[in-house]
């Protein structure tokens, strides 16, 4: 055999192999874009919108996230962790109506805490915890975000994207999905148990962040 019928050969087969990857390609797409959007269903949009329509660089980015942070195992919560977080998050509601401000910092602090606790990036690392979650949680990290948003704007209700009361309490009542998913125990726990082993349930409270009605009679007969 000559040696350019091997080169025509050699061109043949690469020209093919090219051709396949390409066809295989455009097959896979449709589909790993589809993957993804029942992955991360409304953090899909947001990241294409991100792009400014650009579908493919959002589908690029979504599988990064997915590439660093898919494998990510999440720590348990230990019983008694579970409460002291339940307990903190009950306390920045009930602070909610006398210093808005201060309840919705500590929601940002706590659901940054929690997270770190379960093993998501911390340690300051905001932008690569909200990725990390976004992979694990994509149906409500957006809360996070906007109490985080909330939580960093100017106090001065005059300045360019300072938050008002009633965007406050709605950036706590969105971001209350996202801690509840964090603070839940697993499916093996069989739920929250306390200190004597008795099963217990969260305190109740009302969608706008505050205690229902019943629980605040109780602490109101109880102050009597």
């Amino acid at each position: 055999m000559s040696t350019g019928l091997i080169i025509a050969l050699i061109v043949i087969v690469a020209v093919v192999v090219a051709v396949a990857a390409v066809l295989t390609l455009r097959a896979r797409g449709p589909r790993h874009g589809a993957s993804l959007k029942r992955r991360f269903g409304p953090e899909y949009e947001r990241a294409v919108a991100r792009h400014d329509g650009d579908a493919k660089a959002a589908e690029r980015e979504l599988s990064e996230r997915v590439e660093r942070h898919g494998s990510l195992q999440v720590r348990p919560l230990e019983p008694a962790e579970r409460e002291r977080y339940e307990a903190r998050w009950t306390a920045a509601q009930e602070r909610f109506v006398d210093a808005p401000r201060e309840a919705v910092a500590e929601a940002d602090r706590l659901i940054a805490e929690l997270a770190g606790t379960r093993g998501f990036p911390a340690d300051g690392q905001y932008e690569e915890q909200v990725a990390a979650l976004s992979v694990h949680h994509a149906h409500h990290v957006e809360g996070y975000r906007r109490v985080h948003r909330v939580a960093q704007a100017h106090p001065d209700g005059a300045h360019e994207g300072a938050a008002g009361t009633e965007d406050m309490r709605e950036a706590m009542v969105e971001a209350r999905a996202l801690f509840e998913e964090l603070v839940r125990p697993s499916r093996h726990d069989g739920g929250r148990r306390g200190a004597t082993g008795e099963r217990t349930a969260a305190p109740a409270t009302r969608r706008d962040g505050h205690r229902t009605p019943s629980l605040l009679h109780r602490r109101q007969a109880k102050e009597s």
